[in-house]
């Protein structure tokens, strides 16, 4: 993928840019033009992070109210079967644009493939559908994601004074393109490491689905195996991160373990003011929405824009253009940029006993 991320300042020349017509990779001029434009947006799940209710849905709904487009948000909520079926559904009512957050690559591709043969443009939302026709992928770079992870736990190892820590992993679902990407990135900085016999390499698996409560289980079976030595924990976003932490809870070990995360959630963040959570990753996702939403404003009116920028599908050799985005690691030292960019407001993230914790961040 090529790196050179897109700063805001050129995300928003995608508002501003000239358009061309489209005419390639699938997506019709007639299908765009003919008919009235419209969106259909498919959302994976609701359960492996509260990013996608809480901040996408919500960030789509408000370009697209903005442009006066007309748009349809479902939710396949984990199901292939009804990803398939939502995205029957969108194109029988005419969508003329529709953008995709795959559940894995086969049904992605299956779905993407039914739309451009009925003319309808595509795009590849947050994760890179293999195989796949999307004319447009918009997300994050997200091998930095992983190597800001892989950075941030080797930095928290080190402020804990560990000595040839013993590290697990708890990767992301094996059929998202994405986690395959995060775990490039956090191995290219801890590799080095257990190569060097610095680290110790623990028990390394990835999560079925994302599915947080599956990752409770994995990680006593892995606190087990290792008779509760493992010293550090990569986990690929906060959902698992969050379930390690449950476990470590049980065994009297939360705060002395550095768990990493990812999403910049409500609970990941509180976790990290806790102490029981090393870092998590900030994603923009406003920015990602607005960026995904103008390029779907654009397709569903049957036309294309530039975004200077591609990634190349390791699976098709194609080349696709892409929106890349900047991610930021976050620790308990920055955790109010996170409110101050109104990602969280600090209403839902200083709760309860959060609220001393947080004033002590200098989150106002």
């Amino acid at each position: 993928m090529r790196k050179g991320f897109l700063t805001f300042a050129a995300v928003g020349l995608l508002a501003t840019g000239s358009m061309a017509a489209c005419g390639d990779n699938g997506g019709s001029d007639q299908a765009g033009s003919a008919k009235k434009p419209k969106i259909g947006v498919i959302l994976p799940d609701s359960k492996s992070s509260a990013r996608w209710e809480g901040a996408d849905r919500k960030f789509l709904e408000e370009a697209f109210k903005a442009a006066g487009v007309d748009y349809t948000i479902q939710n396949a909520q984990g199901d292939k079967s009804a990803f398939s079926t939502i995205a029957d559904g969108m194109l029988t009512s005419g969508v003329t644009a529709l953008m995709i957050v795959n559940l894995d690559s086969g049904t992605g591709k299956a779905v993407l493939e039914k739309a451009k043969s009925q003319g309808v443009a595509t795009i590849d939302y947050d994760r890179l559908t293999l195989g796949g026709s999307a004319q447009y992928y918009v997300s994050f770079d997200n091998e930095a994601v992983g190597k800001l992870q892989g950075e941030g736990l080797s930095k928290c190892l080190t402020d804990k004074g560990a000595k040839n820590p013993v590290v697990a992993y708890l990767n992301g679902s094996p059929t998202d393109n994405n986690a395959t990407l995060f775990k490039n990135g956090y191995d290219s900085v801890l590799k080095p490491k257990f190569d060097a016999k610095e680290y110790v390499k623990g028990p390394d698996q990835s999560v079925p689905d994302w599915d947080n409560a599956q990752a409770g289980v994995i990680f006593e079976q892995m606190l087990t195996q290792t008779k509760g030595k493992i010293d550090g924990v990569l986990a690929a976003n906060d959902g698992l991160g969050n379930a390690a932490i449950s476990v470590l809870k049980k065994n009297q070990l939360n705060g002395k373990v550095p768990v990493t995360g990812q999403d910049a959630t409500p609970q990941g963040l509180q976790n990290i003011l806790a102490g029981d959570q090393c870092m998590t990753v900030y994603k923009a996702i406003k920015k990602e929405a607005d960026a995904a939403a103008d390029l779907a404003i654009s397709l569903a009116k049957g036309q294309r824009k530039d975004t200077g920028q591609s990634v190349k599908d390791p699976e098709s050799g194609r080349d696709v253009a892409a929106v890349l985005l900047e991610p930021k690691a976050i620790y308990k030292d920055n955790v109010k940029d996170v409110v101050a960019d109104g990602f969280v407001t600090k209403d839902e993230l200083c709760t309860g006993a959060y609220a001393k914790l947080c004033a002590d961040a200098g989150i106002s």
